[in-house]
């Protein structure tokens, strides 16, 4: 291995961690002003939404570019389910939930010390993730993660995402290796580990709840790990 290829979402950040607890918060405290909405209504509203939001891949691909107003229309649907609609506050809760997730984002523990002794090592390191170009920037630089990589490589900045080839090649290029000599590491089995596979890079799966891979996958990672540590 020559280079090393990393995600950043639930690989080097606990992005998932709260997600549930930030959506409840979010209504409640959105909810708070006299409003006649039944929270726990519209909490559950929210599970249903969202799945329904994000599982069409042409809509999860053009919205995951501009997460708050992705956020903003899951909470107008869900309002909208339980007979409440209201774009004024279909917006505040959006805005809520957005500063109570990054309030509850945190680095995985051993990230800082794998990042730290992989570049002391001189293996030349790219940052590959889909996603929101201002979002993803923030948890960047919040986390001064920028000074590990040679290269970083934003969806919402690139133009295009993971799975696409365009992505990898793009990294691999920056970094001066070819696509035998590296491995991607990320948790998401078909942008991360399938796709890196097709051009053949060594695709790492990193199932840190261990739940095994899905059962009717046909997504073959070439290693699974439980953490960066195991890498």
């Amino acid at each position: 291995m020559k280079a090393l290829l990393l995600d950043l979402d639930d690989t080097l950040l606990d992005y998932t961690g709260g997600v549930e607890e930030s959506w409840t918060q979010a209504c409640a405290s959105g909810c708070a002003d006299g409003r006649t909405v039944d929270v726990r209504q519209l909490a559950a509203a929210l599970v249903g939404v969202r799945r329904w939001f994000w599982d069409d891949p042409e809509r999860n691909k053009k919205e995951r570019l501009h997460m708050l107003g992705a956020w903003t229309k899951i909470v107008a649907h869900a309002l909208a389910e339980v007979g409440s609609a209201d774009d004024a506050l279909a917006e505040a809760i959006a805005r809520e939930y957005a500063a109570r997730r990054r309030e509850r984002m945190r680095l995985f523990p051993e990230a800082l010390a794998c990042l730290d002794g992989w570049k002391r090592a001189g293996l030349p390191l790219a940052l590959v993730t889909n996603g929101d170009a201002v979002q993803q920037r923030d948890k960047i630089e919040r986390w001064d993660l920028a000074r590990f990589f040679d290269v970083i490589v934003i969806e919402g900045e690139f133009g295009t995402g993971k799975p696409d080839e365009a992505v990898f090649r793009h990294a691999l290029g920056k970094v001066g290796v070819g696509p035998a000599d590296a491995v991607m590491v990320g948790d998401n089995l078909e942008f991360d580990v399938d796709g890196a596979q097709r051009i053949g890079l060594r695709g790492v799966w990193i199932d840190r709840h261990e739940r095994g891979l899905p059962a009717g996958t046909t997504v073959a990672p070439w290693k699974i790990v439980r953490s960066l540590t195991d890498l």
